[in-house]
């Protein structure tokens, strides 16, 4: 019987994969391509965190119009967490001391 597709290489030579306990002994450097400037307010950040949340609610809220049964129903758990993450958060812009 012919084969359409080729064996693939045999490859030996592959250093071994790294255990999750060497990556997490690993020192973990963070990138700074995306940085939150350090000089910005605290009520800065929680308005622009409550924006976020806001908007991703949205979103999944526009995609579990298009999905049924137990996706939907994972989609509406992830969009409360969501809500209540966004909650909390106004609560805490609540209570920030402006001066």
């Amino acid at each position: 019987m012919f084969k359409p597709t080729p064996n693939p290489p045999e490859v030996d030579d592959l250093p071994p994969r790294p255990s999750i306990a060497d990556i997490k002994a690993s020192p973990r450097t963070p990138s700074t391509l995306f940085t939150v400037d350090p000089q910005a307010t605290t009520e800065t950040l929680v308005v622009y965190l409550v924006e976020t949340l806001a908007s991703v609610d949205v979103m999944v809220h526009q995609l579990v119009d298009h999905l049924d049964g137990g996706s939907r129903n994972v989609l509406l758990g992830i969009s409360n967490s969501i809500m209540l993450a966004e909650i909390t958060a106004n609560r805490v812009l609540d209570q920030i001391n402006l001066p």
